[in-house]
């Protein structure tokens, strides 16, 4: 047998094993699928009564809480939307910094603090600190076990009118502390009540 046609036959063998699977394909799918509706049918069109709103959803984007906002440099502006006690011992801080200017802002080395041990974590917001002025303590970010910040990284500019979500995470002060300060270099500081 030559090779030439050891091809043909293998050749032949796949045509064949393809068109059995084709057709086994085929014999098993069908049954489950709905029938496809016309544009016009009722099916697409919100229940009577009902808004096509109502029918979207009945989930709203209700805009987040603002615990604080504070000035920056160069019209940027930062709004802290929550301040909330984690049962493993931290606090975590979420919110927004905002670009409100109209012209592109290249974020300063300031935020990112001067601390040696998080020189690892690049453009960030490391330099953010809680001060808990009734137990008289300064808290400084959390770091993984890399060194690494617990907040947002990888902001080194914002466009002009541009929003960016950011965190940052601190050990907890003792329970009985309910306001803390928070700061970030080149911003105000802001008095906000810990939850949770």
């Amino acid at each position: 047998m030559s090779i030439r046609h050891t091809v043909r036959v293998r050749g032949g063998a796949a045509a064949a094993a393809a068109a059995v699977l084709a057709l086994a394909l085929a014999g098993c799918g069908g049954g489950n699928e709905k029938p496809k509706e016309s544009p016009g049918s009722s099916a697409s069109q919100p229940p009577s009564g009902s808004s096509p709103s109502a029918a979207a959803g009945t989930q709203s984007a209700a805009p987040p809480q603002v615990l604080a906002t504070v000035n920056g440099e160069s019209g940027v502006v930062l709004t802290i939307n929550s301040v909330t006690r984690e049962a493993g011992g931290f606090v975590t801080i979420n919110g927004q910094i905002k670009n409100t200017s109209t012209q592109q802002f290249v974020k300063t080395s300031a935020w990112r603090g001067n601390e040696r041990d998080l020189s690892g974590s690049g453009e960030s917001v490391a330099g953010a600190t809680l001060v808990d002025k009734a137990g008289k303590k300064r808290y400084y970010v959390l770091r993984d076990t890399d060194g690494r910040c617990l907040c947002t990284t990888g902001v080194a500019a914002l466009d002009a009118g541009a929003t960016v979500p950011f965190f940052a995470q601190f050990p907890a002060p003792p329970t009985s502390t309910t306001e803390v300060e928070f700061s970030l270099p080149t911003f105000a500081s802001a008095a906000v009540k810990i939850t949770g």
